[in-house]
């Protein structure tokens, strides 16, 4: 091993039944580079980091770290050995404070005679949150009371406080705003600055180039190339990535179409206090119409208004009969779908199998007259629609939270189809996405369109936002700030100076 090699990964297996995740897998981390991780949903990118970090058991191959090879069986155990990692969903742990999530598994730093110095936790804490500029977050708070990219600054302290020798940083960049992203960047060239390195697992592959010394590229499991990222060009990375060209429309090519006249739902003065003021837009058939903003915005808090998802609501959300959603049950009833930009806490249940999930909206229908189940019928509805939309699994047994997070949204949107919902709320439906099932996702959602179906998207992507809605509303410290329809003209400077 040359001394700047910070980590080899030598002929690395982990198969999960019959599927090989990471097979035969072999590469070189430097030190003091930022190393990027790339490839399809289920390639076997998050399976590798996380049989790096403990959280999954290695089937064969080892990895070297600076010359000593490592077997942690835990994350606790690999934060010993000098790794740790950000992970793509939430990694901080509610009933807990975030000075508690911060030395999570390394509370002993802070004990005497068997007696733990909440105090001393809280300053040592209230130091870091100070030094990596996060000052509205407080130590001694319940994590809990933060939201979702809050906590995942608090990960960044967590992950980096104690100057680890490899961080991996798995598809973190897609659950923070711009501003989030910088500090998260900030803190990458940092520990590249001191001779660390970090492996950065991106699908936003122009942030891929822009950030990366070098590029890994994983494909079915197996190792493709290792390659500078000096002088490549983000085609040759899908090529890569996908084995071929990716070719065929990506978004939308329509323009100057008239939105339908018919008003499928009415939102007049939706207030959720803290979040949104005095929201009016109508929604018409066979539209797209997309919310942007800031992470802040109240954007996100749309969608679960329309929902009947927040119970401290006023004002109302009407459908074209008449009725009033003012809780779930009536939105699923009356054809609302939803996916939340939190899917593994909100869209899919983990412990659950796939077809458990995507059956679970449809159950009254696939039910007989006496509701009573019937597993054959509901085996042949969850394959028909995990395969439509190419579902990467075992079968429909597998449960949910051995997927990978794109495998994870592909299951959410089966469900939805498969329910056959009229008005589809769908809150960054692209987040954590590979470039081809992104594809697959505008293609299924410009299908839904032209067959009358009504699409909410919220996202903090302008240019899927351009690219797919018929509208764009944009949010800004809870209110409406703006709106644009779809035209060539349209940019992302259009909509950034109606956000800030």
């Amino acid at each position: 091993m040359s001394n700047d090699v910070r980590l080899e990964v030598k002929h690395l297996c982990k198969s999960f039944g019959i599927t090989k995740a990471v097979n035969d897998v072999s590469f070189e981390v430097k030190k003091g580079t930022i190393h990027a991780l790339i490839g399809e949903n289920g390639s076997g990118k998050s399976t590798l980091t996380n049989m790096l970090t403990g959280i999954y058991s290695i089937d064969s191959g080892e990895f070297v770290l600076d010359g000593k090879p490592i077997h942690p069986k835990n994350q606790v155990e690999a934060n010993d050995e000098g790794v740790s990692i950000i992970v793509q969903e939430l990694g901080t742990l509610s009933g807990l404070t975030v000075a508690e999530n911060i030395f999570l598994g390394h509370e002993d730093m802070f004990v005497k005679a068997g007696i733990k110095n909440t105090a001393a936790m809280n300053r040592k804490a209230t130091e870091l949150l100070k030094q990596y500029g996060f000052t509205n977050i407080r130590a001694n708070k319940m994590v809990d009371e933060y939201n979702f990219e809050d906590r995942k600054l608090v990960e960044i302290i967590k992950a980096t406080y104690f100057h680890p020798k490899v961080v991996v940083i798995d598809e973190t960049t897609t659950a923070l705003s711009q501003e989030g992203r910088e500090e998260l960047y900030k803190h990458m060239y940092r520990i590249r600055e001191e001779g660390g390195s970090v492996i950065f697992i991106s699908h936003d592959l122009q942030e891929v180039l822009e950030m990366s010394d070098y590029i890994t590229i994983l494909r079915d499991g197996q190792y493709i190339d290792t390659i500078s990222a000096r002088g490549v060009v983000e085609n040759q990375l899908k090529t890569l990535m996908v084995g071929r060209e990716v070719t065929g429309a990506y978004y939308r090519n329509d323009y100057g179409e008239k939105i339908s006249d018919e008003v499928v739902m009415s939102v007049k003065d939706v207030t959720v206090p803290g979040t949104i003021a005095n929201i009016n837009f109508d929604l018409h058939k066979g539209e797209i119409l997309g919310f942007g903003g800031l992470s802040e915005s109240g954007m996100h808090e749309i969608g679960k208004a329309v929902f009947g998802a927040s119970y401290d609501r006023t004002g109302s959300v009407v459908l074209e009969d008449g009725t009033e959603i003012k809780d779930i049950p009536t939105a699923i009833k009356h054809s609302i779908a939803y996916t939340s930009k939190d899917r593994d806490n909100e869209s899919v249940v983990m412990n659950m199998s796939i077809r458990d999930n995507i059956c679970l909206p449809s159950l009254n229908s696939l039910g007989n007259r006496l509701h009573l189940q019937n597993d054959k019928k509901n085996k042949q509805f969850a394959n028909k629609f995990a395969k439509d939309i190419s579902v990467k699994m075992v079968n429909t047994d597998q449960f949910v939270s051995e997927l990978s997070g794109g495998n994870k949204q592909k299951v959410v949107l089966a469900r939805w189809i498969g329910k056959d919902s009229d008005i589809v709320v769908l809150d960054s439906p692209t987040r954590g996405i590979d470039i081809k099932v992104k594809q697959d996702i505008y293609q299924l959602m410009d299908q839904m369109r032209k067959s009358g179906k009504s699409i909410i998207m919220i996202s903090e992507e302008l240019m899927e936002l351009i690219g797919m809605c018929d509208r764009i509303i944009i949010m800004k410290d809870g209110k409406i700030s703006g709106q644009i329809n779809r035209s060539e003209d349209v940019n992302e400077h259009s909509l950034i100076e109606m956000m800030v």
